[in-house]
């Protein structure tokens, strides 16, 4: 029997470590939930250089890694939160993104310039990949019910 609510911590070296002492991401249920990522290049835990947009797109590489280690993809995406040295890079940031929120803080880790964190779903339900007796309202085998080990209700 298994819990639907059961935490997973996610690691993976694909992305840069955590600074302090957090994890990089968390499943549970159907959702990941990502740490902010900010531009570290995950080999030499160096900030990339070349300004906001170079740092933006080590941020959703880095982002991606995460998610592809947590089961699912960028495109699965819900919500970002972006976290930015100045507001007015806003739009050198935000290219197609999901709903989002963005705010201008004081300062981020290693003084980097933006910082972007992400709530994503996963393809599948984490808690049902083995038989298991998720309290859910539907039969053993139900098309489009995720409890039941049949997610094709994405």
């Amino acid at each position: 029997m298994c819990d639907c609510t059961e935490k997973k911590v996610i690691k993976t070296d694909k992305a840069p470590k955590a600074i302090g002492p957090y994890s990089v991401a968390t499943v549970v249920n159907h959702f990941v939930f990502t740490s902010g990522q900010i531009a570290l290049d995950p080999a030499s835990g160096v900030l990339v250089e070349g300004g906001v947009e170079a740092e933006t797109r080590q941020v959703l590489i880095n982002l991606k890694n995460v998610l592809e280690e947590s089961g699912t993809t960028l495109e699965n995406v819900m919500k970002t939160t972006v976290f930015l040295k100045d507001i007015n890079d806003f739009a050198r940031v935000a290219e197609n993104s999901p709903a989002r929120s963005a705010v201008q803080v004081a300062a981020l880790p290693k003084g980097a310039a933006v910082e972007i964190e992400a709530i994503a779903v996963l393809d599948y339900c984490e808690c049902c990949a083995n038989d298991c007796d998720c309290d859910c309202d539907c039969e053993e085998g139900e098309e489009g019910c995720c409890c039941c080990g049949n997610d094709s209700d994405k």
